[in-house]
């Protein structure tokens, strides 16, 4: 479990395909790696990943097929930027909110605005059925940042505002139009549609067609 508080950016080193379609990363976690041993849990740009080995502050990861083709860890590159988070501890303050580096797809940079200090980035899902999930004011967990949703069409677009602080200490800022970033939607929202699908509620109707007075009283409500 994380913060989606990002602690450090790290540099990749290598990222080499293994057989079976995995992929060994090796990235330097700098000031990270202190205390930090194999078996230990980070998210590298918001993916839960392992450490395997662990040589002064570089360490190695394993990344499976599944994880390679939900994300963009696939298309890092030697000398690339990634965002760094250790697991939470039990005794830490919770200043972004739960996530879980399960990442649930990809986002493209739809265009930036600026706006004297801080700047609204806008995104369009690559996998619009996740619009579901993302809700004004919000928490999305994009590279691993946890970030407030400031508002979404509901239809695969949304945007986030951004304080110089999260520009100067994550990726983002170098982001320009038509990058990739990874996308984490909120927890309590994936139950949310999971209890709402089983009960036979039809969570992409439009708004006032399902839930009803006799509805609710059909179900013991």
């Amino acid at each position: 479990m994380f913060t989606g508080l990002i602690e450090h950016v790290g540099a990749l080193e290598a990222l080499a395909p293994q057989p079976g379609g995995e992929a060994r990363l090796r990235i330097d976690l700098g000031p990270l790696a202190e205390g930090t041993k194999p078996g230990d849990s980070i998210a590298v740009d918001g993916c839960c990943l392992t450490v395997v080995s662990l040589a002064g502050t570089r360490a190695e990861f394993d990344a499976v097929p599944e994880t390679l083709r939900r994300t963009t860890l696939d298309g890092l590159t030697p000398g690339g930027r990634v965002n760094l988070e250790r697991a939470l501890l039990p005794h830490q303050r919770l200043g972004g909110h739960f996530v879980q580096g399960h990442v649930d797809g990809t986002a493209q940079v739809a265009k930036t605005v600026t706006g004297g200090r801080w700047a609204e980035w806008h995104f369009a899902l690559e996998q619009p059925e996740l619009a579901l999930q993302i809700v004004e004011k919000g928490s999305i967990a994009l590279d691993g940042i946890s970030l407030t949703v400031a508002g979404t069409d509901g239809k695969g677009a949304f945007w986030v505002a951004l304080i110089p602080e999260t520009l100067a200490r994550t990726t983002l800022g170098a982001k320009r139009d038509g990058a990739r970033v990874n996308v984490e939607t909120d927890l309590l929202g994936k139950y949310v549609l999971a209890i709402l699908a089983r009960r036979g509620i039809a969570v992409d109707a439009p708004q006032g067609s399902v839930i009803t007075e006799a509805w609710l009283r059909e179900r013991g409500y």
